[in-house]
């Protein structure tokens, strides 16, 4: 490989909340962090050079976008997502949760409905709850090995809320979602009048040659979205606070960019503008051999899962750095397995149940590591489950 994804690199100290933030939530600094969803590795060394040259210049003022970012985003989103944007639907956001809390203040109403489908990243539930509007959920069926829609419950949700809100691909259960799943909750969303904020930040780590896919690449779909991506967690910039925001229909747009404009967010972050041009328009070659690296960690841990930990369930992710892994054949509580994890084990995996209860049983693992350290952390996984 050109780039190099091996290198355990210390985190410690470097204002990092997956491993600065160990002592003050689990109250000890010696476990293997494999929860919080960003990645160990060093950044793309075009993104670390356009960085240092905007260093070096001294001046850090207020920021204009310039044409080049708005041409650099148009391009990636049309060889990578199979749509092209214009420059006016593009927005932007410190990121994709402050873009999907906004729409849910701004499209509905105290009381009104939202629909999410779950188990689901956790700040999709407050996304809902915290604004006073109702929570709706649609349970995903694991089904055939992965995790399917339940269309029938779908489209029953539908006819009683205002705003849906996808996640595609799916955090946590690593669905890529086919184009006929899409473009079936797309019509649905339509015939309803009920219109989607799609959540897309993991949408260019997809496995197997399948390729990044958004449902605003779908025939008939952008007058009803809004759609989020970012290269924070495909780049590992998730500490740069940049993220677009898409929208064609202005009736969806203007809502957004009013208060993004009346809060103040609409600005950015000096050196989120500069990764994001350096990410999409010179790193594409080291996403591609990420997106190999990553594939090859989920390759191992879906193997050793099934060879060496039989009692542990696992389904393939389709896209992502993240494993859903089903611990009940334990036998065990989820605060009995936490405990497990973190006090036979030493690591700190992301607890189910905080994906809603469909989740209870299960743990998230982020495989965006270097392979030897996800290997430890197995390892001790192994140990601890075989003491049981």
């Amino acid at each position: 490989m050109k780039y190099d994804f091996d290198t355990v690199i210390d985190r410690r100290g470097s204002f990092c909340f997956k491993y600065d933030g160990l002592k003050e939530v689990y109250g000890r600094e010696d476990l293997i962090p494999l929860w919080i969803a960003d990645m160990d590795f060093q950044v793309a060394p075009q993104i670390k050079a356009a960085m240092q040259k905007r260093l070096d210049h001294g001046i850090f003022g207020y920021n204009q976008r310039l044409p080049i970012y708005y041409e650099t985003v148009i391009n990636w989103a049309k060889k990578r997502y199979g749509y092209e944007p214009q420059e006016d639907w593009i927005m932007t956001s410190p990121g994709i949760m402050p873009a999907v809390n906004l729409a849910v203040m701004q499209l509905t109403e105290p009381g009104d409905s939202v629909l999410i489908q779950t188990p689901v990243y956790q700040p999709f539930f407050s996304a809902v709850t915290a604004h006073n509007r109702k929570l709706v959920t649609n349970s995903l069926i694991p089904e055939n090995g992965h995790y399917e829609i339940d269309f029938e419950d779908f489209e029953k949700k539908l006819k009683e809320v205002k705003l849906f809100i996808l996640c595609s691909p799916h955090n946590p259960v690593g669905r890529r979602w086919t184009d006929e799943e899409l473009f079936r909750m797309g019509t649905l969303c339509r015939q309803y009048n009920v219109p989607i904020i799609s959540d897309e930040i993991h949408g260019d780590l997809v496995y197997n040659g399948a390729g990044s896919r958004s449902i605003a690449a779908l025939e008939g779909m952008l007058d009803n979205l809004i759609v989020c991506f970012s290269p924070a967690k495909s780049f590992n910039l998730a500490g740069l606070a940049t993220a677009i925001i898409i929208a064609k229909n202005p009736a969806l747009r203007e809502p957004l960019d009013t208060m993004l404009e009346n809060l103040h967010l609409y600005m950015g972050n000096t050196f989120g503008i500069i990764t994001l041009t350096a990410a999409y328009r010179e790193s594409e070659d080291w996403l591609e051999e990420l997106i190999c690296y990553l594939q090859g960690n989920r390759d191992f841990l879906v193997d050793y899962i099934q060879a060496e930990l039989p009692q542990l369930k696992v389904n393939t992710p389709e896209a992502t750095y993240l494993a859903w892994i089903d611990f009940s054949y334990l036998g065990l509580t989820d605060d009995e397995v936490q405990k497990l994890l973190i006090e036979k084990a030493g690591i700190v995996l992301e607890p189910g149940i905080k994906y809603g209860i469909e989740g209870s049983g299960f743990q998230r693992l982020n495989f965006g590591c270097p392979r030897k350290t996800l290997s430890l952390a197995l390892e001790r996984m192994k140990k601890a489950i075989k003491e049981l």
